[in-house]
């Protein structure tokens, strides 16, 4: 029996992101820098990584206090070993109506066939620039973009829905916005616009380097209008338009200029086990202590009712350039975006 919670400021339960690998085959400015995350950076051993069925218990607990949708991420969620039976796990848990994953798609072109057939609804497909220089500044690695295109091909082929998520940075990739949208309309995939965020401590975030949510859908107008979609549900986080005349849509994520704290249902869990209540948390929960210690499924709902009820973050409301640059926050590639 589903038992729904709220936190303090009545925000529900619905949406769980579990990362599943710390590691990534990419090195992006935003998330993981090449400067930080270099060759002698440590991992999670695989004794630290919650297993599958830690996973699994913990979804069904969620799931039990309202969860309906889960998105695996990480790090790059597919650089770990056989990711289709989770997602198989995941899909027989009642209550769960939708699970779908996030990767930058490099090894969706072998894996995205036997995902769609274990019940993956969805790919969000990480996707900075078309052009290979400015892809590859992005990325971090030598990387060409075509790879993650072919990605995206073996996921629609597959029979995976598919949107794309761009990061935009100012003097960066910025110009590649009316490319990146012009593609994504002619191939009928949803672009999703990212305002460059203040995530963790090591990505040099800084306002200036904000293109907002305004320049953005302005750039994007003169490919064609835009008109407005109703949101699809409450806690929905991309402000959503489609070009007139088409069923093609285009997204913008505006967590600096438009906040929507007010309508967060998002819990996050890292790939070892730290509930998070904030993309810009701190600090976690320890979960996998729990799941551990041998305690009874009443009692990880109990603990987990309890710290989202007590939950009151807003920080994207409350941001100035100087808490951006004075709070500890968790590093995106650990909370899994």
């Amino acid at each position: 029996m589903r038992q729904e919670v709220n936190d303090q400021l009545s925000r529900p339960l619905q949406d769980l992101r579990i990362s599943i690998m710390d590691r990534c085959n990419f090195r992006c400015s935003y998330c993981m820098p090449a400067e930080i995350f270099g060759p002698d950076h440590v991992f999670m051993s695989e004794e630290e990584l919650l297993s599958f069925d830690e996973i699994i218990r913990s979804a069904e607990q969620f799931a039990a206090l309202g969860v309906k949708k889960i998105r695996l991420t990480g790090g790059e969620p597919l650089l770990r070993k056989d990711v289709p039976e989770l997602v198989a796990s995941l899909r027989t848990i009642e209550g769960i109506e939708d699970v779908a994953l996030t990767t930058n798609a490099v090894l969706l072109t072998k894996q995205a066939k036997s995902l769609y057939d274990a019940g993956l609804e969805r790919v969000n497909v990480s996707l900075d620039a078309l052009d290979p220089e400015v892809f590859q500044t992005m990325s971090g690695r030598k990387t060409k973009p075509d790879a993650v295109l072919h990605g995206i091909d073996a996921a629609t082929d597959a029979g995976l829905g598919v949107k794309v998520n761009m990061v935009v940075k100012k003097g960066v990739n910025d110009g590649e916005v009316i490319p990146m949208a012009r593609y994504c309309k002619q191939k009928g995939i949803t672009l999703r616009f990212i305002e460059f965020m203040d995530v963790g401590q090591t990505n040099g975030w800084e306002f200036s380097q904000v293109v907002s949510k305004k320049e953005l859908y302005e750039q994007v107008s003169q490919i064609a209008l835009l008109e407005p979609v109703e949101r699809d549900y409450f806690g929905e986080v991309a402000s959503r338009y489609r070009y007139v005349g088409s069923d093609v849509e285009v997204g913008f994520i505006s967590s600096v200029t438009e906040t929507f704290c007010g309508s967060c249902t998002r819990a996050r869990l890292s790939a070892d086990g730290k509930l998070f209540t904030c993309l810009f948390s701190e600090s976690g929960f320890d979960l996998r202590a729990l799941l551990r210690e041998g305690v009874t499924d009443s009692q990880i709902r109990d603990w987990i009712r309890a710290v989202w009820e007590k939950r009151e973050d807003r920080y994207s409301e409350l941001r100035t350039e100087e808490t951006a640059k004075n709070r500890n926050k968790i590093e995106m590639s650990y909370i899994g975006g």
